[in-house]
């Protein structure tokens, strides 16, 4: 295997083929927080791409609720627990440390990634790459098990706790988890394709399926750890996520040329989610963008994190974790910057809230914003630490710098006039 750099585990790592990167990554972030699991953007993706025979099952775009909820079923509690078991056999453990800095934001994770695990198996038959497993077919047919599913408390009389419910944590909570194809940069379905039938596109990182190539060995289903490359039974190939990239290109007739953002995040009523393209070195770090809303929440503020980074396939889709859900839970899913991205989410700075705003205005991608100062509207004290909110107005640009809108942080209040009936 080759060594390549992580630099979300902070660290070099064991990957089948050498460094290869994209002039731009597709990337995208969601704000948890935020989301009300009204399954709009599974919908849009479902009547765009998996509605033909065979595709029954398949939900590139899905939403479920945590703990209980996956799909397929138990996905990340499986591939959790098979990198456990590697750990335990070679007498390691999952554990981060190291100091944080620029090329390690996190730290560095000290256990082993799918593919060094796979590597190190002391099982001498298996042929896997990849650690992974193929899931059964009863648990690809429930996309929304357990939905709304809180975990159990000890209630007092009739059902009601004792001590009621707080933040920062809740004693019984639930959130919801939006996923789709990470498209990730060292992905694991690519390297576990015998046939070399994926890739990712140069211009943009999308990682596809080329359909002529493929067998259906369905190596990639069980390489992906995160489920997102499924079996089409009707043609006995493979399928996952293209990131919609006609839209992307800018050829969808709605914006005139310009890139657009895939069918699941224009769709968002929750205004949870953004997508773009970030710029990439040709080591596969980030190009340093200030002014790029991903590169400024992800690098900068650091409040959206990657959705289990000790994988090691580096994801490409970004989560803001949730306020009220235990923090070893959160640690556990989304590596050890979950600490400081609530912290910076709950009590967010001037800039942070103005660019919260940027969510769900518009189907275009934004490249870059500016931020006009306003007033200062109040401040309080959240936490123990001081709050300020100022009604700046964000103002969003395109690929080649045109203004695609402007925003406000306290959004206007609309008064009907009297001529118009506010009752049928």
């Amino acid at each position: 295997m080759a060594q390549v750099y992580n630099w979300q585990l902070g660290r070099e790592m064991d990957y089948p083929y050498e460094e290869h990167h994209p002039d731009h990554q597709f990337a995208f972030v969601f704000n948890t927080n935020r989301c009300i699991a009204c399954q709009t953007c599974t919908m849009a993706c479902k009547s765009t791409w998996t509605f033909s025979k065979g595709q029954e099952l398949m939900w590139w775009n899905n939403v479920e609720t945590k703990p209980y909820g996956g799909y397929p079923q138990n996905w990340d509690s499986k591939i959790l627990k098979l990198l456990d078991e590697a750990h335990s056999r070679a007498g390691e453990d999952m554990a981060w440390g190291g100091k944080k800095g620029e090329k390690a934001p996190y730290g560095q994770y000290k256990g082993m990634t799918i593919f060094e695990a796979a590597k190190r198996s002391l099982n001498p038959v298996t042929q896997q790459r990849v650690l992974g497993y193929l899931p059964t077919e009863s648990e690809w047919t429930a996309p929304n098990i357990f939905e709304d599913n809180a975990t159990p408390y000890e209630g007092g009389p009739f059902g009601l706790s004792k001590d009621g419910a707080s933040l920062p944590e809740h004693k019984t909570w639930f959130f919801y988890l939006q996923r789709i194809c990470n498209h990730c940069t060292y992905p694991g379905c690519l390297a576990a394709c015998p046939r070399k039938a994926i890739y990712k596109r140069p211009e943009d990182g999308i990682v596809l399926i080329d359909q002529e190539r493929c067998r259906g060995y369905r190596r990639c289903v069980e390489a992906c750890p995160y489920k997102k490359a499924m079996y089409r039974p009707s043609t006995r190939l493979s399928e996952k996520c293209v990131g919609c990239y006609p839209r992307i290109e800018g050829k969808d007739p709605q914006c005139g040329g310009a890139p657009m953002e895939t069918r699941c995040m224009t769709s968002c009523v929750g205004q949870i989610r953004m997508q773009g393209l970030v710029k990439t070195n040709k080591d596969g770090s980030w190009a340093e963008d200030r002014k790029s809303p991903l590169y400024y929440l992800i690098k900068v503020a650091k409040v959206a994190l990657p959705l289990y980074p000790q994988f090691g396939t580096e994801p490409n889709g970004y989560y803001i974790p949730p306020r009220w859900v235990p923090r070893d839970y959160l640690k556990q899913m989304f590596g050890p910057g979950v600490d400081q991205a609530i912290d910076t989410y709950t009590v967010p700075d001037r800039e942070l809230l103005a660019v919260l705003q940027l969510f769900r205005k518009d189907q275009r991608i934004i490249f870059s914003y500016e931020i006009e100062p306003g007033e200062k509207r109040f401040e309080t004290t959240i936490r123990g630490k001081k709050f300020e909110l100022f009604n700046d107005t964000v103002i969003a640009f395109g690929k080649d710098r045109q203004e695609l809108f402007r925003t406000t942080v306290e959004e206007p209040f609309h008064v009907r006039p009297d001529k118009h009936a506010n009752s049928i």
